[in-house]
């Protein structure tokens, strides 16, 4: 039974699993909205920051090819100057109340999870507690749940920031130039197309290595639970060697899963690298051509910026949203 458990895991996990453990945070009503409202405060305080830097350059570059520079010139360059400090001050204000709440709430969904799997396996057979071992039931009320609840806490929030901060930047982008904004536009769906590539690769083989992790937590649960009978018979050598196969496992495994996402990271960057080039070389043109001032341009590379990190960024939230799909199932494959 056990060994068909693990086949029919390694078939695929529940993905249905991750959407009942977010449904979780539905119980708490408003609270569970509090990390989003402050979320889109603080994305909206980042987004207002290179907007104004890209005016205090330009009032720099206008005041200095001035003969006399006004005096005006210099009460809005303060101005500006007070203006993204204060930007920058709330953005980190609400950067914090946003943290703070996600994580409340992900503690409390981990807690409410950790409460039903263990009225749920209080409520199962004998004869089930006879065909799973231990370990496995453990694995998943301790491991498992700590993986959905790092999701529901941090990865969740990075993609609804990463969606707001991508969106937010586009609609500027295009406002402040079209052209240039069209020279970027094709960076987006090839780095979408490597993500989901290697979100699909990177899934299963977090799968494998949530069943070898179970896999040893059994065998150190079953040795502390039997040590008196395994020094009784001397099997110490022979238990070692088992033990130190399935850590051999464990570690074969997350390398595989490290070297899918050491390959992935130098890729988006060079996707990134080139968008930036590509940048540059347009909007020099422009600069040259009385088109584009220097203010407008560095404003642009700013809000560039705030492309290339979200989609870096996607990399993380894969590896928790693997990560929190194969240990969402395997819970709820219990609840």
């Amino acid at each position: 039974m056990f060994r068909m458990s693990q086949r029919r895991q390694a078939a695929g996990p529940n993905n249905g699993g991750l959407k009942r453990a977010i449904k979780y945070l539905t119980r708490y009503k408003y609270l569970a909205l509090q990390p989003y409202l402050f979320l889109l405060v603080a994305t909206l305080s980042q987004l207002a920051v290179p907007r104004l830097v890209g005016n205090i350059i330009d009032t720099i570059t206008a005041g200095v090819a001035a003969p006399n520079p006004a005096t005006d010139t210099q009460r809005a360059l303060v101005t500006a100057g007070l203006a993204v400090v204060a930007f920058a001050a709330m953005r980190g204000l609400f950067a914090f109340l946003q943290s703070f709440t996600a994580e409340r709430n992900s503690q409390s969904v981990a807690f409410d999870l950790r409460n039903d799997l263990f009225a749920q396996i209080q409520r199962l057979s004998f004869s089930y507690h006879d065909r799973n071992r231990t370990g496995q039931l453990m694995i998943r009320a301790t491991d498992d749940v700590e993986k959905v609840r790092l999701f529901i806490g941090q990865g969740l929030l990075f993609l609804v920031q990463a969606v707001l901060l991508i969106t937010g930047t586009l609609i500027l982008l295009f406002t402040t130039n079209v052209s240039l904004a069209l020279v970027i536009l094709p960076i987006l769906p090839i780095t979408m197309i490597l993500f989901i590539v290697f979100g699909t690769i990177s899934q299963p083989l977090f799968m494998q290595v949530q069943l070898k992790l179970s896999a040893l937590n059994t065998i150190l649960q079953e040795n502390l639970a039997g040590i008196k009978v395994i020094k009784a018979f001397a099997k110490e050598p022979s238990e070692q060697t088992r033990f130190n196969q399935a850590a051999d496992a464990v570690m074969a495994q997350q390398i595989t899963v490290s070297r899918v996402f050491t390959f992935l990271f130098p890729v988006i960057f060079l996707v990134a690298s080139l968008g930036q080039a590509a940048v540059l070389y347009f909007g020099g043109r422009q600069i040259i051509g009385g088109t584009l001032t220097i203010g407008e341009w560095q404003e642009f590379s700013l809000y560039l910026i705030y492309i290339f990190l979200p989609l870096a960024q996607f990399g993380m939230i894969i590896t928790q949203m693997g990560q929190a799909s194969v240990s969402a199932g395997r819970i709820f494959e219990i609840l």
